[in-house]
């Protein structure tokens, strides 16, 4: 991987975010598809790791030496990512995309898809982690 400097012109938004897998393979499908849809495009792909970019934001995703799946997103820590989408059509068609796939799963089917009060989709990645897209108005 190259150098990842910070860009001054974006001082205060999120620079990367790094998330490790207990299956590397499993979950860079998912991140993969869903970051594509996002607009993301693949940046590194390396033994034990890869990475996709959408301007100065990057996600990182690294294969965990500890193959037992310890991520609990009720325990203190991290507990969801969520993303900006460009539409609502867009947000419906992940979800269309992530009930076809058998590696995630919608969250809150009988509040969806406003379950946070506003228009979006939370759905699970394959290592149990909360993942919202958010539409705008």
């Amino acid at each position: 991987m190259g150098h990842d400097w910070a860009d001054a012109d974006h001082a205060g938004q999120l620079h990367h975010v790094e998330l490790y897998a207990s299956d590397l393979d499993a979950s860079a499908d998912f991140w993969g598809w869903l970051l594509g849809e996002l607009g993301h495009e693949p940046k590194d792909d390396w033994d034990g790791g890869r990475s996709w970019v959408n301007g100065p934001t990057y996600v990182v995703l690294i294969e965990a030496e500890d193959e037992e799946p310890a991520y609990d997103r009720n325990a203190p820590g991290l507990n969801h990512l969520a993303f900006h989408a460009g539409s609502r059509e867009q947000v419906d068609r992940i979800i269309e995309g992530v009930r076809e796939r058998s590696d995630a799963s919608v969250l809150y089917p009988d509040q969806h898809p406003h379950a946070g009060g506003y228009y979006a989709l939370y759905c699970e990645d394959p290592e149990g982690i909360k993942v919202e897209v958010v539409a705008p108005e």
